[in-house]
């Protein structure tokens, strides 16, 4: 069993005392677990939340540490690897919950070999006129652990992954993603063009915090941004290149266009309200990244 280990919560206006006490609770119930728990503001811009979680620093093993220049969240990460002084990393994003009273357990149990584990997350709660909270429920299906073990590459997220610390400063995230999304995508491919293995497990943590549909739908279009920017690297990796090509192959790319054109307007107010179907949200977003 692991005896060494670095909690590491990047955070950008998220509350996330509750996370580090219940982190704080099983770690020190663990004999012999030499831990710590850094979390790193990434240029928060609520002061409410940024005082708030400075509680943080004067808890057991805790740092709280605040940088006022949101570098993103690749780079944000690869700081907190930087600041870790133990053997394991192990990355919470910070609008998480703990589910499993044996969560770090779990993590401590793995064999030593696996150098990158991914435990997954679990959807929480019911919000029945939330996007975000359908788009993630809809797709929690496809994302079991035997599904991720399929593809273990192609589903891998930074929300919650154990990773050895000196194998992540030899490999840190690619700081060009500054934008929201797709950095824990190019991660699972750059780790696969290193031939590094990434171990799933069933040991998920909670997702319960769904933004409003229009902040949803903003950060939709952030990540479509994103991901136009760096599709070359990221093509195979992302069903939305992928039905554009199919799109262009068949000439059918100039219609979708021309429908987004006309209609973008009333499908985004749709979506803000609401009132639009996961169906009506992918065609959004495939109509936003070819035009983007």
């Amino acid at each position: 069993m692991k005896k060494s280990l670095s909690i590491l919560i990047p955070t950008r206006n998220d509350d996330c005392t509750d996370l580090v006490k219940s982190l704080v609770e099983q770690a020190a119930s663990i004999q012999d677990l030499d831990y710590e728990i850094i979390v790193a503001d990434d240029g928060s811009t609520e002061g409410t939340i940024i005082a708030g979680n400075r509680m943080v620093g004067s808890l057991h093993n805790c740092r709280y540490i605040v940088r006022k220049e949101n570098v993103g969240r690749a780079a944000i990460r690869n700081f907190l690897a930087q600041e870790a002084k133990n053997e394991w990393l192990l990355f919470i994003d910070s609008d998480m919950l703990i589910i499993n009273s044996h969560f770090l357990e779990q993590y401590l149990k793995t064999e030593n070999q696996e150098m990158v584990i991914y435990g997954g997350y679990k959807v929480i709660g019911r919000k029945l006129h939330n996007l975000r909270f359908h788009y993630e429920k809809t797709s929690e299906r496809k994302h079991t652990c035997r599904k991720r073990r399929e593809h273990p590459y192609l589903d891998f997220h930074t929300s919650n992954f154990m990773i050895l610390r000196s194998l992540m400063l030899e490999h840190p995230l690619d700081i060009n993603y500054r934008g929201y999304g797709y950095e824990d995508v190019a991660y699972g491919k750059q780790l696969k063009d290193a031939e590094i293995k990434i171990t799933h497990i069933n040991n998920p943590v909670g997702f319960s915090k769904f933004e409003n549909n229009c902040d949803f739908i903003a950060k939709t279009e952030e990540s479509i941004r994103t991901l136009k920017a760096h599709r070359k690297e990221l093509y195979g990796y992302s069903r939305i290149i992928l039905f554009a090509e199919k799109l262009r192959k068949y000439h059918l790319r100039g219609a979708i266009d021309s429908l987004y054109r006309r209609s973008h307007n009333k499908w985004r107010k749709r979506l803000c309200e609401g009132k639009g179907s996961l169906l009506l949200l992918n065609l959004y977003k495939v109509g936003y990244y070819i035009n983007s």
